[in-house]
């Protein structure tokens, strides 16, 4: 893994560091920068099957590996996600696999705090703020299908409410909050199209168990609007945090495409 100054001396790194043993699928960071709170880290998931956070001021190891038990299989870490940073304390990474699993770890707890299996991989998985209490988090998979999990009930069995979509008639590729709006994302599918779309919360977030403990309650989400642009798959995409609407993106075709969403509306 290397961290370049900027992009005119690409070769001048600030940060560097042999990170896994394979290929690494996936990064993301927080921290610094009035994005969350805390110590600034990054968190990166590979082939080998880890998932480990690293503080960049500590050079020679990571401040935290998650891998499996001996004699477990490893399997491919796909995408990795920083949420749960509203403190000093707090920190959560979720991580998505290639047989469906998605688990997600609690930093401060050092412990696994939830895990379930979506039964396709796991392309993409993001939270809608990574700076405040967990609220809800979005997960992409093969065969063109996303779940929103609301993540501020967890019931000590059933685990959190989620609601499934069939979105795309392909892989999902990307999901991106908008920074502006955190009920409206967009996703990017392999049939080289975007979806943006509208997360409504229900009118009780949670009820109460037949066990009386508190067990969430799942919203619902809508199409707001559709575009191809590409008849090839758009593999990334990302909002801009300054302009409302703007975001860009890129596919197998080898294009970068800026686009301007209209009618959005900010909370």
């Amino acid at each position: 893994m290397v961290i370049s100054k900027n992009l005119e001396e690409p070769n001048i790194p600030v940060y560097s560091v042999k990170a896994h043993k394979e290929i690494v699928n996936c990064i993301d960071a927080v921290g610094g920068l009035n994005i969350g709170d805390g110590a600034p880290e990054i968190v990166t998931g590979s082939r080998d099957g880890t998932v480990k956070v690293w503080d960049p001021r500590q050079r020679d190891s990571p401040v935290a590996n998650m891998q499996p038990v001996e004699g477990d299989t490893k399997r491919d870490c796909w995408t990795v996600a920083f949420g749960h940073a509203f403190n000093d304390q707090d920190r959560c990474v979720c991580a998505g696999y290639d047989n469906g699993d998605i688990k997600l770890f609690d930093l401060r707890n050092m412990s696994l705090r939830w895990e379930t299996n979506i039964k396709n991989g796991v392309c993409s998985v993001e939270f809608d703020r990574k700076d405040i209490n967990m609220n809800k988090m979005v997960a992409t998979s093969l065969e063109g299908k996303f779940h929103v999990f609301d993540l501020r009930t967890q019931h000590r069995t059933k685990g959190f409410a989620s609601i499934s979509e069939k979105a795309h008639k392909s892989t999902i590729w990307q999901v991106r909050h908008l920074p502006q709006n955190r009920e409206i994302f967009l996703t990017a599918g392999g049939s080289g199209n975007l979806h943006l779309w509208k997360y409504e919360y229900p009118a009780q977030r949670s009820k109460k168990d037949s066990d009386g403990t508190s067990v969430g309650v799942a919203g619902s989400v809508s199409l707001l609007q559709n575009v191809t642009l590409s008849t090839q798959p758009i593999a990334s995409l990302d909002w801009s945090p300054d302009k409302l609407g703007l975001c860009v993106c890129s596919g197998f075709d080898q294009t970068v495409r800026v686009l301007i969403v209209t009618k959005l509306t900010t909370v």
